[in-house]
């Protein structure tokens, strides 16, 4: 293909993915049932972890992705310990189709948070008394098609209803 004159178009640039930041906007721990929770335990705790991911355009090509992760353990019924974080980091995105922005927010951004966000779960879980705590790989890929589809169907729903 050529540009009319012979020459061959002029090549796009190529797309940018920048973190310009990345900080804990929150963090809790809590070991309410310290020190009994801390004994020898009969049996492996009941561990529930909960991950949100959110954004705000914050300026013309970036971008704040905060990913909220919640988790507790119990056992026999009784909390052993509970935490709450939200890491978030500011992102400069450059020469990517529009189309293209929100799953690149929604999943590459993330995925580049998880690995720190992990390490500061430990980090706590282990400072608390307890084994550290070392999370699952995240399929951000799935957890964006779960959302999307989440609110598709709660769009369809708000739609449904007669006025």
């Amino acid at each position: 293909m050529t540009n009319g004159n012979g020459a061959p178009p002029e090549a796009a640039p190529p797309p940018q993915l920048n973190v310009l930041a990345q900080y804990t906007k929150d963090l809790s721990f809590e070991n309410p049932n310290a020190p009994t929770s801390l004994a020898p335990q009969q049996q492996q705790p009941a561990i529930n972890i909960q991950i949100n991911v959110s954004a705000n355009n914050i300026a013309e090509h970036e971008y704040e992705v905060t990913l909220s992760v919640e988790g507790k353990a119990e056992n026999g019924g009784k909390l052993m310990f509970s935490f709450e974080l939200s890491y978030a980091g500011v992102f400069r995105i450059l020469n990517v189709p529009q189309e293209n922005l929100h799953p690149l927010v929604m999943i590459e951004c993330p995925r580049l948070l998880f690995p720190f966000a992990r390490e500061i779960i430990a980090t706590s879980v282990r400072d608390g008394g307890f084994p550290p705590l070392m999370l699952d790989p995240v399929d951000f890929v799935g957890l964006y098609r779960q959302n999307m589809e989440r609110q598709a169907a709660a769009q369809a729903a708000t739609q449904a209803k007669p006025s």
